[in-house]
């Protein structure tokens, strides 16, 4: 054995012990950072080839690890935006400059133009209800943009879908032809009627009158009105003809609607209304109306906001009502403790983690979020501790070895004295 080598084998082993030493240092600094994950140095053997009666001594390498995939306790919190992954996945972030990652940080605040970012100034990327119902994108971040939570202005939506259910009478007397609702004159006669409010493309509320007319056994029509257009202290006439005139058809065995099943109202100042009448029938009791309803919201400003367990975030109304904004995705690699750490405690895909996929929780293996909540660091002060002692004194033992040699050298190097 050479006196070089031993002390270079000892250097090793000090460089080792010096790497473990600081990745402790870094998990005890991050103990209370959210989302932060573990490192770990792993120690594995380096040999020098050695001939027959001469041992060459080789030393120790390190690679760092990071538990990535370990995930840390949930601590609840007051703050709605406050987020956390019960499972598998990571949140979307991007900086600045537009470049994504991935984080399992998610102490997120909204910032002066209404984004939400996390304490690193990371923005959380979602996908936008704007042009209906979102997908996400398997293999790739196109679609996502920052979410933005900023409508001080008041915010209206026309009505576009309602549903009526109720019972129309089986013994009602059959109304002549020319006298009927759809007929709109000074004369006509209707079976029942009800009303229904709708909302226009600026939030106005408008009264649809809408007439049920038996015209034949098993058949009736249904017409209905702008309540605007009534005539004064009456009904009929009314100043335009119904917006909407349809026959309906009745099952003479089970009283159920056949035939059409639902009508389209286009609505006055707003959109066409799709109005479900799957639920009428035909049966011996009087008119009566089971359930009635229409969406579309009077204009109102957002109060708050409401994150589910699947990731949609819904705007709250000063009216009560609710309506989808973004939906927050969640991304994973197949091995997840393979991804690159940068700072921000955030992560980028490398070339061992595999490519990123990107899918909503509580599908495919990902997990749920919680809205009120966040991640701690996955760190054991006690543990880590441990091995820090561990560390000292593996280190004190690695410079004996290189002093010893030292002392040797010198003592080699004296010999010719």
């Amino acid at each position: 054995m050479s006196l070089y080598g031993m002390m270079r084998t000892g250097v090793s082993g000090m460089n080792a012990q010096a790497n473990r030493l600081s990745t402790v240092a870094d998990n005890i600094a991050n103990s209370s950072t959210n989302g932060y994950k573990r490192a770990n140095t792993e120690f594995s053997t380096l040999i020098v080839p050695s001939t027959q009666g001469s041992y060459n001594s080789g030393g120790v390498t390190t690679t760092v690890r990071n538990a990535i995939s370990t995930q840390g306790v949930l601590q609840y919190t007051t703050s709605i935006t406050d987020l956390a992954i019960n499972g598998n996945g990571f949140f979307v972030v991007q900086n600045t400059s537009g470049q994504p990652y991935l984080t399992r940080a998610g102490s997120f605040v909204l910032d002066g133009d209404g984004k939400l970012v996390n304490a690193a100034g990371f923005q959380l990327m979602g996908y936008s209800y704007a042009n209906g119902v979102p997908s996400a994108t398997a293999n790739g971040y196109a679609g996502l943009e920052p979410i933005t939570i900023k409508q001080p202005e008041l915010v209206a939506t026309p009505s576009r879908n309602g549903l009526f259910a109720g019972n129309l009478p089986l013994d009602a007397e059959i109304v002549n032809a020319g006298e009927t609702a759809g007929d709109n004159t000074s004369i006509s006669k209707y079976t029942a009627k009800t009303s229904l409010v709708a909302y226009g493309n600026r939030g106005e509320e408008i009264l649809l009158d809408v007439y049920f007319t038996k015209t034949a056994d098993d058949t009736w029509e249904v017409a209905v009105f702008d309540r605007a257009d009534a005539a004064p202290n009456t009904s009929f006439p009314y100043a335009s003809g119904p917006l909407v005139e349809e026959t309906l058809t009745f099952d003479p065995t089970t009283g159920k609607l056949t035939g059409t099943d639902a009508i389209t109202i286009p609505v006055p100042g707003g959109d066409n209304l799709e109005l479900d009448l799957s639920g009428l029938t035909q049966l011996g009791a009087g008119f009566e109306v089971q359930d009635a309803k229409v969406d579309g919201t009077p204009p109102t400003s957002i109060e708050g906001i409401e994150i589910s367990a699947d990731g949609i975030i819904y705007a709250q109304y000063s009216d009560g009502s609710f309506k989808p904004l973004y939906r927050i995705p969640l991304a994973n690699v197949p091995s997840p403790d393979q991804l690159q750490v940068l700072s921000g405690n955030v992560f980028a895909e490398s070339a061992d983690s595999g490519a990123v996929r990107i899918g909503f929780a509580n599908s495919n293996g990902l997990g749920e979020i919680a809205s009120g909540a966040l991640e701690n660091s996955n760190v054991d002060i006690a543990e880590e501790l441990t091995s820090m002692i561990e560390s000292q004194r593996n280190y004190t033992a690695n410079s004996k070895v290189f002093q010893t040699g030292s002392d040797l050298m010198e003592l080699l190097v004296n010999l010719k004295r």
